[in-house]
């Protein structure tokens, strides 16, 4: 599957069974356990200010700084808590929203995929 573009045909993948590709996380990032992710983007404009595509990430605990994401999960299960915030349950069929600048740390409890549209 290649990356599609704006003026590209529209199109479907099944994300459960998509190949997804290795993403490395900064070392400086995981707090516990030897999480895995990886990911594969399917969509992003020309401007490259949207970005949709599918991520995975196996058990552990890391931190990230969010992008503008709405996101949909497809398997697994997850704590996200939102530095200064809320502590947002995510498993199959959730979908939440993460706003640019927030400060999370994501407890995977069982392997994350997901769907994701990201504003940049």
């Amino acid at each position: 599957m290649t990356t599609q573009t704006q003026t590209a045909p529209s199109f479907a993948v099944h994300i459960p069974d998509a190949e997804l590709e290795p993403e490395p996380l900064d070392p400086a990032q995981i707090v516990s356990g030897d999480p895995v992710v990886t990911g594969k983007v399917l969509w992003d404009s020309s401007d490259g200010k949207q970005v949709r595509g599918i991520w995975q990430i196996t058990p552990g605990v890391v931190t990230d700084t969010e992008a503008n994401e709405l996101f949909v999960v497809v398997s697994g299960r997850a704590t996200v808590e939102v530095e200064g915030g809320d502590v947002l349950e995510v498993g199959p069929g959730d979908v939440a929203i993460l706003r640019e600048g927030d400060r999370t740390t994501w407890t995977v409890h069982e392997t994350l995929r997901k769907a994701y549209h990201i504003s940049l």
